[in-house]
């Protein structure tokens, strides 16, 4: 089995699962850290003629990370691609069974067990006055927020936090800076990816508010990491109010 992904977060559940099925995968794919591989471009904006040249015997991809022109081209290359939609844990765990599955892991590894577990023993912090309200920022100029329907918000409601734009339209919406702050978070949570916020690039656009800063790996990604993420994240949520 050769396999090609296109989402970082798959290249690594498959890395980590079955070492050596992966021949190609993009240049976002940051984990395994000694992961080498053909890297084929980002996720956007894949060599789809470096792909089929790979000779994949399936190529994983995403809804919402890659572009549909880019998957039709693979298809109609003859290639078979296998499209992931996940929005909820949930949904994240039984897409990850299903691309293992499709892989043809032999087992079901132990991370995907640790991480049900982990996520099973998740009891929010009881919260005085109810759970805090937030606002999700992944981008700024222009400020992008969470929105309804994503993963990550899912994450932080299975962890007390709920997002003030949950129930916007749209998944991504632009808010403008201005607006954020009206709407009066008990505070702002800023992952590092896709935006890289820091210390010094984020939290100074909320005066007042508490910040956590998060680590975007624990809080977007579906894999492995799906096992460390509720303490970890839990952490930061709980230093922000310090």
């Amino acid at each position: 089995m050769r396999v090609v992904s296109l989402v970082p977060s798959l290249t690594e559940a498959v890395a980590v699962t079955a070492p050596g099925l992966l021949v190609g995968a993009t240049d976002w794919c940051s984990h395994p850290a000694d992961l080498d591989v053909v890297r084929i471009g980002g996720t956007k904006n894949p060599d789809v003629p470096a792909i089929v040249a790979l000779r994949p015997d399936l190529v994983l991809a995403n809804e919402e990370e890659n572009r549909a022109p880019d998957l039709a081209a693979l298809r109609a290359a003859g290639l078979d691609v296998l499209v992931t939609g996940i929005r909820t844990l949930d949904e994240g765990l039984r897409e990850l069974e299903r691309v293992l599955d499709a892989c043809g892991a032999p087992r079901r590894p132990r991370w995907l067990d640790e991480a049900e577990a982990a996520w099973e023993a998740v009891t929010p912090d009881a919260t005085r006055g109810g759970p805090p309200t937030a606002v999700v920022p992944i981008w700024r100029r222009p400020w992008m927020v969470l929105g309804r329907d994503t993963f990550a918000g899912d994450l932080l409601a299975r962890l007390g936090v709920r997002n003030l734009y949950a129930g916007h339209p749209e998944r991504y919406p632009r808010i403008p800076l201005d607006e954020l702050r009206a709407a009066a978070p008990d505070l702002v949570v800023l992952p590092d990816e896709p935006y890289r916020f820091t210390r010094d690039d984020g939290p100074e656009a909320f005066p007042g508010t508490a910040a956590a800063l998060v680590d975007g790996r624990l809080l977007t990604w579906y894999g492995p990491s799906l096992a460390e993420a509720p303490q970890a994240l839990a952490r930061a949520l709980r230093a922000a109010h310090r």
